[in-house]
């Protein structure tokens, strides 16, 4: 097969799929249709319409863009069709129903930001950050009829620091992501559409112990200062900069107050009081976790703008009488 015999659909939304999409365009693959969400109301009234970052390069490279709302609407599906596509590429998208993802002749794989079958879901970046690993990666996996538990057909490794948060680990597999879409599709040239792959059953016995990555909401993003300090770090910087890690705060007042906390240091130090206590001392922020002081370095109250905790001691002088909830 020759790379001018692959006609591709593409299928992604957020920034994270648009350089996968960027790297087939600027490698000449022959990308006939993207497939992204419908444009989503913003602003305070919702009266105005927002494209998706896929949207907006495929729009910026001439590329055809498809909208469903329903991914098996008839219509759709007789569209998706027309184009004739013999392979689609899916990076970070929603679940495709079996009318799609085995439509084109050479089947459907996707980019996932994990080493699979670890992590399997819609939040891999963020569970592997908050679960404290050491290393994450990128898979490349044919569609079926389950979530993200197809055919592997490659992986790559890469490291997380221990002071990384999720920008530095999404930022990293996002570059990781292209890279191995070209490497997968160099396969899949080699072999005329058909790449060695292997069931993810054969590597799950590499794991202790599987996690999923679920979506997240408010509630998973509360933080539980009964947890010991590695974890509670962990779970700050798995959060960070986006949805952000966030703790209740009743003030002198009586009145509630969310925190958000983007930024932690891990200490040592254990002073005997109750997790969830405010202290202060020497002009540094910290809370207690189940065994140790956690130093807070970058946070942001509700209604205000994210800063440093030293700044936010200079505004806050009686922070101390607040209690977390």
């Amino acid at each position: 097969m020759r790379k001018e015999d692959l006609r591709i659909v593409f299928m992604g939304t957020p920034e994270f799929a648009v350089e996968t999409l960027k790297a087939l365009v600027e490698n000449e693959y022959q990308v006939v249709a993207v497939v992204t969400q419908p444009d989503r109301p913003v602003g305070r009234h919702q009266d105005t319409l927002q494209p998706s970052e896929v949207k907006r390069f495929a729009l910026e490279n001439n590329l055809p863009v498809l909208q469903p709302e329903k991914m098996k609407d008839p219509a759709f599906v007789e569209e998706l069709r027309s184009y004739k596509a013999n392979l689609q590429v899916v990076v970070a998208f929603r679940m495709l129903p079996e009318v799609v993802w085995d439509m084109p002749q050479y089947g459907t794989f996707n980019v996932h930001a994990a080493l699979l079958p670890q992590y399997r879901g819609a939040a891999p970046i963020n569970w592997a950050v908050i679960n404290g690993e050491t290393q994450t990666g990128v898979t490349t996996f044919f569609l079926d009829k389950d979530i993200d538990t197809g055919r592997i057909i490659m992986q790559k490794p890469f490291d997380i620091p221990d002071t990384a948060n999720v920008e530095y680990v999404y930022d990293g597999l996002m570059n990781l992501g292209a890279e191995i879409c070209l490497e997968t599709l160099d396969k899949i040239i080699a072999t005329d559409g058909h790449p060695e792959s292997i069931p993810q059953e054969q590597l799950e016995g590499k794991f202790r112990q599987l996690y999923g990555a679920p979506k997240l909401n408010k509630t998973v993003c509360e933080i539980d200062w009964n947890r010991p300090c590695k974890r509670v770090y962990d779970f700050i910087r798995g959060l960070s900069p986006y949805p952000g890690a966030w703790t209740s705060l009743i003030g002198p007042n009586g009145k509630t107050v969310d925190l958000k906390i983007f930024k932690t240091t891990k200490t040592e130090k254990n002073i005997g009081m109750r997790p969830g206590t405010i202290v202060v001392y020497k002009g540094v922020l910290y809370i207690t976790t189940a065994d140790c002081l956690l130093q807070i370095d970058e946070l942001q109250m509700a209604g205000k703008n994210r800063m440093n905790a030293r700044d936010f001691l200079n505004g806050n002088k009686n922070i101390e009488n607040y209690i977390i909830k």
